[in-house]
């Protein structure tokens, strides 16, 4: 790749939580080399032209997940699709991530590791789609959120390793790290799309959670609890986790503790939004626990920005109606349910994500020495806010994809 000149009309800059304008970014290979509002020399350069555009760092989804596509019987395919089917299926929802102007993902667990695959696929060449962070499988508890609830015939046990027990938890920690994964994920309490558990209620003693969580925090990588119940929310801060996951019960303690420990916060409003909305063509049981879920989330996430909790920027895309491509909805019900700002929603989704994930050193901004991970719109989330929906520009690693 040579050198491109990329002429953007307003920037976003995440470093300082501003908009500029007329900025010159210039690209050498997959790095950023040059930011700045003087002319730049274009002799040799390809030039593209964003002048009438809105451009920003890549974006970043925090959680999601490639396997699943937000159908209905999503929760099935795990019975019904062999690994090679689930690894075709998810390299297909990476890329509408990545035509949606999300050049980096969490993925927060998948089956059988296929995340794994993926990102590795991704990294070699074999294919393109977004950076990935990937989970492999989560950690979970006898008929627990990643516990599978089929008949004791059915081999498949779900998208989780089960223990029982803090040597049980060590061990699944060390297997998944073992087996690729970057980052280590918890279901700290029952969830609404699982069958028969509880959303408030804990599925891990402290014991069980400090033990597993030991084995990532001793290895400098992170993690991230599934966490609705404020019980599981506040055992997973004391024993060590870098994220909470959705946290749509929470108390107040809740939200002292993620201030004192400097613990992230993942808020996914879209996927209890998307399941309320249909809840119609859902089981029932999904449809009153993310009910519930959604009542107060709003409310937490505003004493959550008053208070300094770091919000991250993440989407549990995948999950029912909740389609890899269209998470950029997010944006406007952060505005909806906690009053996010626009500025705050994009640094959610840049600078937030990168620090959390430990990648700042080369994604979330655009900045000299990054890598070059560019998205743009034709017009300004400041002027409406479901411009986010509507990406017309990607550039990842120096390569352009859309526009």
């Amino acid at each position: 790749m040579g050198k491109t000149v990329l002429k953007c009309g307003k920037f976003f800059d995440s470093v300082n939580e501003c908009v500029k304008e007329n900025v010159n970014v210039v690209v050498e290979g997959n790095k950023i080399v040059k930011v700045t509002c003087d002319a730049v020399n274009t002799e040799g350069a390809k030039v593209v032209d964003l002048s009438g555009k809105f451009v920003m760092p890549g974006m970043i989804d925090s959680h999601m997940h490639t396997l699943m596509n937000g159908d209905p019987g999503c929760m099935d395919d795990m019975i019904k699709l062999s690994e090679g089917d689930m690894a075709f299926n998810s390299m297909v929802n990476a890329q509408a991530d990545l035509m949606a102007g999300f050049t980096s993902v969490r993925d927060e667990g998948s089956y059988g590791f296929v995340d794994v695959a993926l990102r590795n696929a991704i990294n070699a060449g074999k294919t393109f789609g977004p950076r990935m962070m990937v989970s492999g499988m989560g950690i979970g508890t006898t008929g627990g959120h990643a516990d599978g609830h089929y008949n004791l015939n059915t081999t498949s046990k779900g998208m989780g390793t089960i223990v029982d027990s803090p040597d049980g938890a060590r061990y699944a920690a060390r297997f998944t790290l073992k087996h690729g994964a970057d980052q280590i994920k918890i279901m700290a309490t029952g969830g609404v799309m699982s069958i028969g558990d509880e959303p408030g209620a804990p599925e891990f003693t402290y014991e069980e959670m400090k033990a597993a969580l030991d084995v990532p925090n001793s290895r400098g990588r992170i993690s991230s609890a599934h966490a609705h119940g404020a019980e599981g929310i506040k055992i997973a801060i004391r024993a060590g986790i870098t994220s909470i996951e959705h946290g749509m019960l929470m108390d107040d303690e809740c939200i002292d503790m993620m201030v004192e420990h400097g613990t992230y916060l993942v808020p996914t409003i879209i996927a209890a939004y998307k399941i309320v909305e249909n809840g119609a063509a859902l089981p029932q049981e999904a449809v009153e626990k993310a009910t519930r879920c959604l009542e107060n989330h709003g409310k937490n996430l505003e004493k959550c920005r008053a208070k300094g909790v770091k919000i991250a920027f993440g989407t549990d895309t995948g999950t029912y109606f909740n389609p890899h491509g269209k998470q950029a909805e997010e944006f406007r019900l952060m505005q909806k349910y906690g009053n996010f700002t626009v500025t705050e929603s994009l640094v959610a989704c840049t600078k937030t994500n990168a620090q959390m994930m430990k990648w700042w050193d080369k994604v979330g901004s655009i900045e000299e020495g990054k890598l070059a991970d560019i998205v743009a719109f034709d017009e300004s989330p400041y002027d409406d806010i479901t411009t986010m929906c509507r990406c017309s520009f990607v550039m990842k690693d120096g390569v352009v994809y859309k526009g």
